[in-house]
């Protein structure tokens, strides 16, 4: 064999061997459910869709798939997987009919979930919204959300709990739990909702 033909070869197992440019691991949620990515490039496209599903791009833009074992993309992406964010949690308090201060039935059972949660929240951000039922004017129930929101930040506050972002928002009766007519009363919408994350 000509010393051409050895090269020829060593560059192909050379080009065969190397890396992969990107890899993508599609990982299934905190629920088991996988949602899907396709891959594209130049020379072509592949669809992910099954949990643990993988894609390795070459540098001539190649793909190729395989099925990764959970325990070692665990263990080999250990680093990476330890810095995803936490999962988003939210608290729900509910409030009395037309009032933005008298909580149904009472706030100190959430106040401890929440602080329970936070120490894994680094860095948390804490999103407070206040809704309302359809009773009264769009103006009238858009004070009155942000009212609750304000007060249930108050009573965070006052709790000691501490997070870098404390937001708070009113969005009247436009978000409702249970859709009503105009002039209905509905508990479930009458609300303050504390989104961490």
């Amino acid at each position: 064999m000509g010393v051409f033909a050895l090269v020829a070869i060593g560059v192909i197992t050379l080009i065969l061997n190397q890396p992969p440019l990107s890899k993508v691991v599609l990982l299934p949620d905190a629920d088991g459910k996988t949602g899907a990515v396709t891959i594209k490039t130049s020379a072509g496209e592949q669809l992910l869709s099954t949990a643990f599903g993988s894609a390795s791009v070459n540098r001539q833009g190649g793909i190729s798939s395989a099925s990764e074992d959970a325990t070692k993309v665990s263990q080999q992406y250990a680093s990476t997987l330890s810095a995803r964010p936490s999962v988003p949690v939210s608290f729900t308090v509910y409030f009395e009919f037309g009032s933005a201060v008298d909580i149904a039935p009472v706030i100190q059972p959430v106040l401890d979930q929440l602080r329970a949660v936070l120490a894994s929240y680094p860095g948390a951000e804490i999103t407070v919204i206040g809704h309302t039922d359809r009773v009264g004017s769009l103006e009238s129930n858009d004070v009155l959300s942000l009212q609750r929101a304000e007060t249930v930040r108050s009573l965070i506050l006052q709790a000691g709990i501490a997070a870098t972002v404390l937001e708070v928002a009113g969005r009247g009766e436009r978000e409702p739990i249970v859709p009503t007519a105009d002039e209905v009363a509905e508990p479930k919408n009458r609300r303050v909702e504390i989104n961490l994350r």
